[in-house]
């Protein structure tokens, strides 16, 4: 089993900052990319950023230059740190892993159980 736990959420004002985390557990072959999606009332899950096997990275428009994504392959975590945070940041944050689980050869989708953001202006 593989089991994803998201941290770092929480309310802060505008231009402030927050640190996401996602660590990933269990049988654990390898993972492929991570990304960070994020869901206000109302509106579609978009996604925020990217991060794929080889480091390389995509990001919104909306967050380029503010949010940068990373991971630390030895503890099986992806962080998203967001600096100069916006009202219109406000969302579910939810992370996503594609990994291969140990006794398979298939990649699969897992997901965090969302971290709330909410940014006051």
């Amino acid at each position: 089993q593989v089991q994803l736990v998201e941290s770092g959420g929480g309310l802060v004002q505008a231009g402030g900052s927050l640190r996401l985390s996602c660590a990933a557990s269990g049988s654990i072959v390898s993972i492929n990319a991570n990304g960070w999606y994020r869901q206000a009332p109302g509106k579609q899950r978009e996604l925020v950023a990217a991060i794929n096997s080889y480091g390389s990275t995509n990001y919104a428009a909306s967050v380029k230059g503010r949010f940068t994504i990373s991971r630390d392959n030895a503890k099986n975590t992806v962080y998203l740190q967001m600096n100069s945070l916006k009202p219109e940041d406000t969302a579910v944050y939810y992370c996503n892993v594609v990994l291969i689980v140990r006794g398979t050869t298939t990649r699969r989708d897992y997901w965090g159980q969302g971290t709330q953001v909410t940014v006051s202006s």
